[in-house]
């Protein structure tokens, strides 16, 4: 028989790094759910990611058991870390700060494609672009 769910949470916790404390531990506590089970099966899944924020979402049980789903770091992370820059421009307009070709958009589409809302690449590629372009990024489609 399939378990009730009691509720559903969204985080984001960097890679390798969730420990009981906040966002994480406050988070599961007032839901009853053991923190440190879940912190152990976070790093231990994320271990691999280190330097970025994952998203991931938690599904709690009336149980207090749990199941979590990882997503893939939010795209001007994977664009910061692709073209090489550490932040984005403070005038995107005006400032631009770095230069995408279509192979490294490529790049970030196949690692993102599956949470956007798309599967054909070309308009996931689109996406992408805007995505670099508010952050002062030049982009050669």
């Amino acid at each position: 028989m399939a378990k009730k769910v009691a509720g559903k949470l969204k985080l984001q916790i960097p890679a390798g790094a969730a420990n009981p404390s906040p966002p994480v531990g406050p988070a599961l506590g007032q839901r009853g759910v053991n923190i440190m089970e879940f912190c152990k099966a976070f790093n231990e899944r994320t271990k691999d990611k280190a330097g970025f924020k994952i998203p991931v979402e938690i599904t709690i049980y009336q149980d207090k058991s749990f199941t979590f789903v990882l997503k893939q770091p939010p795209m001007t992370d994977l664009i910061k870390k692709v073209s090489g820059i550490k932040k984005g421009s403070d005038n995107a307009a005006k400032n631009k700060i770095g230069k995408l070709t279509k192979d490294q958009i490529m790049e970030i589409v196949d690692m993102k494609i599956k949470d956007l809302n798309t599967d054909d690449r070309e308009k996931a590629a689109k996406i992408v672009a805007g995505s670099a372009r508010s952050i002062g990024i030049d982009v050669e489609l």
